[in-house]
């Protein structure tokens, strides 16, 4: 029995670094995606509950080789998340609206950016250049709803100026599936 342990650890082992190997040798440069890492991505993207094994099979590749990438996408920032996306619509927040924030200069960002993380409505803030400061995505559960929004944006000394863009309705959702595709190289 200890040498049937001792042979199959020994062979786990051959595998395993065999596929590390072999993998490494296809591995595009950390700033690229090789035709593998695309699909990969775009199979987990569409279904992110496939699992490894399952997307081994459907890609025609091992595993070890599917879980070495994921992995390696992760680490790399690739990957940011393997959490669910919330439809803020879904849950009752039917607007969305961008704010164009012009702050006190001087002060630097991370003051206004501390008291926009308290307010859950925010989604996402980005440092933008032009007649802004910062651009803020943020969602409301009505009209009358984004005013206490933004009422609490602006409760802060550092913003000056609030613009306020309302959308009307989403024509392309977040998407990054074309730009994988167009930046993937061919697997070597």
């Amino acid at each position: 029995m200890q040498l049937f342990q001792l042979f199959k650890d020994r062979l786990s082992s051959l595998y395993a670094a065999e596929v590390v190997r072999v993998d490494t040798m296809t591995m595009p440069p950390s700033s690229a995606l090789d035709s593998l890492d695309a699909r990969i991505v775009a199979l987990f993207s569409a279904e992110p509950q496939v699992g490894v094994l399952a997307a081994s099979r459907r890609l025609g590749v091992a595993r070890g080789t599917v879980q070495a990438r994921l992995d390696r996408l992760e680490a790399r920032g690739v990957i940011r998340s393997w959490a669910p996306q919330v439809d803020p619509a879904a849950i009752g927040y039917a607007v969305t609206a961008f704010c164009t924030l012009e702050i006190r200069q001087g002060q630097g960002h991370a003051a206004v950016t501390a008291h926009l993380r308290v307010i859950p409505e925010v989604l996402e803030a980005h440092t933008i250049t032009g007649t802004g400061d910062l651009l803020v995505r943020v969602v409301a559960r009505d009209n009358a709803d984004l005013q206490r929004v933004l009422d609490a944006i602006i409760d802060d000394h550092h913003v000056l100026r609030a613009h306020t863009a309302i959308a009307l309705a989403e024509r392309i959702a977040y998407r990054s599936g074309p730009l994988v595709q167009a930046t993937a190289r061919p697997a070597l």
